[in-house]
């Protein structure tokens, strides 16, 4: 009896030792335990409660919520949740909460100090799931270089997936304060400029039909009256009479621009070969010009 006596007061003076206060709240190793498990319910009881909401939301997508709503609305209830839950929790372990008032100086030193990129990250994100100018699915261009699909949208980072399917984490602040081409923002159509040359003294009205032949052929192409596949002279080059097949593409096309352009320049190719229609390759004239050579040798 006395060895159990002994054991359950080194248990209650191990967990319950003051190891420093925060104002007047005392941390022990029982409350820090009791707000991690308090923590990790709530963030269990968030994620639940963002997927019962998106899952609803999503039935009734299209009659009075769209996809990009349902999902800002499913991630911003579920940061909401975490936050109210962790004040919560603070408050049931006997934290005094006045002393956040502290630790808000502190945060407020450290985002002076080195964390104002995470914040300026934390900020970005709930301006992007607010704002919906980006939502998942999208085909983003970055200023960066970083061109792909939305796959998620988090606080602190929006990862993209690259046609390669490369995953780039990119800070949510590159999309607030950099250039961003979002091509299926409010259009899922875009027009396409492929170049392309023919030596000079070619029949342009043959070469305009090859290359309107070219894009009936593909299956991104888009030929309505309000956007007609047409073929543009554009330039007078140094060895080609350059031209541009200018065709609408549909959502296909546009997410995936490197592979689509490819397709139109070996579709024209075969069209080209087909009429004959020779495609230039630089060429350079040497003119030689007789005459004599005078070598003096001085001794």
């Amino acid at each position: 009896m006395e060895l159990s006596e002994q054991l359950v007061y080194w248990l209650e003076f191990f967990f319950n030792k003051e190891w420093f206060h925060i104002g007047s709240t005392a941390i022990t190793l029982s409350r820090v335990i009791g707000f991690v498990l308090i923590i990790l319910l709530i963030d269990l009881l968030a994620r639940m409660v963002e997927r019962v909401i998106y899952k609803f939301a999503s039935s009734r997508a299209g009659e009075t919520l769209a996809i990009s709503s349902i999902y800002a609305l499913s991630r911003i209830s579920r940061y909401v949740i975490l936050f109210i839950g962790t004040i919560v929790g603070l408050n049931f372990i006997g934290f005094d909460l006045s002393s956040l008032a502290i630790i808000g100086g502190a945060l407020g030193v450290g985002i002076g100090f080195g964390l104002q990129n995470i914040f300026n990250n934390l900020v970005s994100g709930i301006i992007i799931l607010l704002e919906r100018t980006l939502k998942v699915g999208d085909f983003v261009d970055l200023e960066s270089g970083v061109m792909g699909r939305v796959s998620e949208i988090n606080m602190r980072y929006t990862r993209v997936t690259t046609n390669d399917e490369v995953d780039i984490i990119v800070p949510n602040s590159e999309f607030i304060n950099g250039r961003v081409i979002n091509w299926t923002l409010s259009n899922l159509h875009r027009r396409m400029h492929i170049p392309f040359g023919v030596a000079y003294g070619t029949d342009k009205a043959l070469v305009k039909q090859c290359a309107l032949d070219a894009a009936a052929s593909l299956r991104y192409t888009i030929d309505t009256q309000q956007k007609q596949t047409d073929v543009w002279l554009t330039n007078f080059g140094d060895n080609s009479l350059d031209f541009n097949l200018v065709v609408w593409v549909g959502a296909e096309g546009v997410k995936a621009p490197a592979k689509v352009q490819a397709e139109y320049l070996w579709a024209i190719e075969t069209e080209l070969a087909k009429a004959g229609i020779e495609i230039p390759f630089p060429q350079r004239d040497l003119h030689v010009k007789s005459g004599a050579i005078n070598v003096n040798v001085n001794k």
